[in-house]
């Protein structure tokens, strides 16, 4: 019997970087047995510190995989393979030269080519799994808020919300918010039978993952970039928001390019003609990057 490949999450303590180094390696233990451990990232002169005298602290067991989520991570990460040899996974684009990770897995958006050690996905990789069954009745509705990518619009995510509300009477709307969500929102939102309202203050760990793959349709505002990867994720229909696009924003551009390849509609093109695009080919990228890993490890040994 092979012993299970043992996987360290370094944590900046960001939730959105967390659930992508968790969506990697829960995927990597669908795929092999492994353990899993997270621990915190060091702070950066504790970091090159423990570089410095190959010693990283505590007693966990010596890691195949060291994996890790944005800048806070990146010092960590070397220290914790000069200490024990693991191989070091980074996610997103990193502000050291890529060649001092074994491996990149970067979303498309960041503007990087694939090679043999960086691979390239649609969006960020996440932990939301597809249901065998769904809700067609029931929908999300997620808003974002204040972005560099979209010019938020109270008034225009109002009014486009109430159309949904008025020309779906037979759904049942759950309505969330996010931490970048402006304060006034939620009292100017108008109440209907057809919607349930939860801020995302009241929403418990793990809530999200486990609402997207029970409903049939989920709305999103384009800023919520990471939302709409995961709601494709989970096999839902997808629209999108009309906000102003920021011209320059790679993460604009990609929503364009899901909307021109028909994985998402846009509002204006649901209001011609009432319905989405049909999610027939969920995205399921934390797999592929698993097995890509894999066969990387394989390769190497």
């Amino acid at each position: 019997m092979h012993s299970p490949l043992i996987v360290w999450i370094l944590s900046d303590g960001k939730p959105g970087h967390v659930n992508q180094s968790l969506g990697l390696a829960e995927a990597l233990a669908r795929a092999i047995q492994s353990d899993i451990h997270t621990l915190p990232a060091l702070p950066a002169w504790r970091a090159w510190l423990a570089w410095l005298l190959k010693r990283m602290p505590g007693t966990l067991p010596a890691p195949d995989l060291i994996i890790g989520a944005g800048h806070a991570t990146h010092a960590t990460l070397l220290a914790a393979r000069r200490a024990h040899s693991g191989r070091t996974v980074v996610l997103m684009k990193p502000s050291l030269p890529r060649r001092c990770f074994d491996l990149a897995i970067l979303p498309r958006h960041d503007g990087v080519g694939a090679d043999a050690h960086t691979l390239v996905t649609e969006g960020a990789i996440n932990r939301v799994r597809p249901a065998a069954a769904r809700d067609a009745s029931g929908g999300l509705i997620l808003i974002g808020g204040n972005s560099p990518h979209f010019e938020w619009d109270n008034d225009a995510v109002q009014v486009q919300i109430k159309s949904i509300l008025a020309r779906t009477p037979d759904t049942q709307w759950t309505l969330t918010t996010s931490r970048r969500t402006p304060a006034d929102f939620l009292a100017e939102l108008p109440a209907a039978p057809n919607l349930d309202v939860v801020p995302h203050t009241a929403t418990p760990p793990g809530w999200l993952p486990e609402q997207l793959p029970r409903s049939g349709t989920v709305w999103v505002t384009p800023d919520s970039a990471s939302m709409v990867f995961e709601a494709l994720t989970a096999g839902a229909d997808v629209g999108v928001f009309d906000l102003p696009v920021n011209p320059k924003s790679r993460v604009a551009h990609a929503i364009g390019e899901l909307a021109d390849a028909q994985r998402i509609t846009r509002f204006a093109k649901w209001c011609t003609d009432g319905t989405l695009y049909p999610n027939t080919r969920p995205l399921a990228e934390a797999d592929r990057c698993a097995n890509w890993i894999l066969e990387w490890l394989k390769q190497e040994s």
